[in-house]
């Protein structure tokens, strides 16, 4: 057995052991800030908070506000109704029906 040649052998592997061990050192410590979104893992809590829940009386209370809100709103903005036309007399609406049909007979003329 040379000596020599396991003593290098042992130096070589010390050598890579110590740059495995400041490779891993590195990894730990970070010598600069890391720029960007933080990875996934330590974003997500440990623990998730329960959501809170509304009781029926303040849900009724919130619901009537905004009944109100919305009746106060439509209110201003809904047009204005006009006076509807009066109804036609019977009349009327005979005078009518004789002018459109003597119109409807002379387009037919014209067309025929």
């Amino acid at each position: 057995m040379d000596l020599d040649r396991i003593l290098v052998e042992l130096r070589s592997e010390r050598a890579r052991m110590d740059h495995a061990i400041s490779a891993l050192e590195g990894l730990a410590v970070p010598f600069a800030p890391r720029r960007g979104r933080p990875p996934k893992s330590q974003t997500a809590p440990a623990t998730r908070q329960r959501r809170r829940t509304m009781s029926p009386a303040a849900r009724k209370r919130i619901s009537a506000a905004m009944k109100q809100r919305w009746a106060k709103w439509k209110g201003k903005s809904a047009p204005k109704k006009t006076k509807a036309r009066p109804a036609m007399s019977a009349a009327a609406r005979k005078k009518l029906s004789a002018l459109m049909k003597a119109r409807w007979a002379a387009r037919k003329k014209e067309r025929a």
